[in-house]
C-alpha cells in the first residue's frame, strides 16, 4: 500500500480523532495538515525519493509548524510549510552524503572494480542531483526546490521567497546552469 493510499485510508479516522485530542488553538495545524498535506507529500518525495524519508520529513515539518515561536499562525502557512519541507528535506540529504563519504572512506580502495563501460543508471543520476541540489546556494536551491520539486508556478515562487517573477526565473536559469556543470564534471572524473 502506497504512502498517498494510506493517507486516504486513514484521514477520515485521523480527522476524528485528532480534532478531540487538540486545543482549539491548535486546530489551525490539523487544517494546515489536511489542506496542503498532498501537495507536501509530493514535494519531498521528488527531493528524497524514498518513503521512510518523507514520512520522517512529514512529521518533522508539522513539528515544526506545532511548535512555532509563541504558537502563533504564521501569516502563509503554505509557504511556510514548503519552505520548512524542504529545508529538512535538504537536512537530510546532506546528512546522507555526509553518512556514505564517511563510509567510502572506510572502505579499501583495492576492492573497488574498474568501470569499463558507461552504464546509465537512472537512480544514481537522480542521486547525483539531489545532492549537488543540497549544494546550491540557498537562493538558488529553494527556487529549484519550489519550481521544479513544489511544481509552483514562478509568481508563486516569488511570492514565497519575496522576490519579483523575473529574479525567480533568472535564479532557476542559475541553478540549472550549475547544476549541469557539475554533473558535466562529474561525468569526466
Amino acid at each position: 500500500m502506497s504512502l498517498f493510499d494510506r493517507a486516504i485510508k486513514y484521514d477520515l479516522l485521523w480527522s476524528c480523532a485528532a480534532s478531540e485530542a487538540v486545543e482549539e488553538s491548535q486546530r489551525w495545524v490539523l487544517t494546515a495538515m489536511q489542506q496542503y498535506g498532498h501537495e507536501l507529500v509530493t514535494l519531498l518525495w521528488r527531493i528524497l525519493g524514498n518513503e521512510q524519508d518523507v514520512c520522517d520529513a512529514y512529521q518533522t515539518t508539522f513539528l515544526h509548524l506545532a511548535h512555532i515561536e509563541g504558537g502563533r499562525k504564521p501569516r502563509w502557512i503554505k509557504a511556510y510549510l514548503l519552505r520548512t519541507a524542504s529545508n529538512t528535506a535538504i537536512s537530510m540529504l546532506r546528512q546522507r552524503n555526509a553518512e556514505r563519504k564517511s563510509l567510502s572512506n572506510l572502505a579499501p580502495a583495492d576492492e573497488e572494480e574498474p568501470i569499463t563501460e558507461i552504464d546509465f543508471d537512472a537512480g544514481r543520476l537522480a542521486e547525483s542531483l539531489r545532492s549537488h541540489i543540497a549544494q546550491l546556494p540557498e537562493h538558488l536551491r529553494n527556487v529549484i526546490m519550489l519550481r521544479d520539486f513544489g511544481e509552483l508556478s514562478y509568481s508563486e515562487v516569488a511570492r514565497i521567497m519575496g522576490i519579483s517573477t523575473g529574479t525567480a526565473r533568472v535564479y532557476r536559469c542559475k541553478a540549472v546552469q550549475m547544476l549541469a556543470m557539475w554533473v558535466t564534471e562529474e561525468e569526466k572524473e
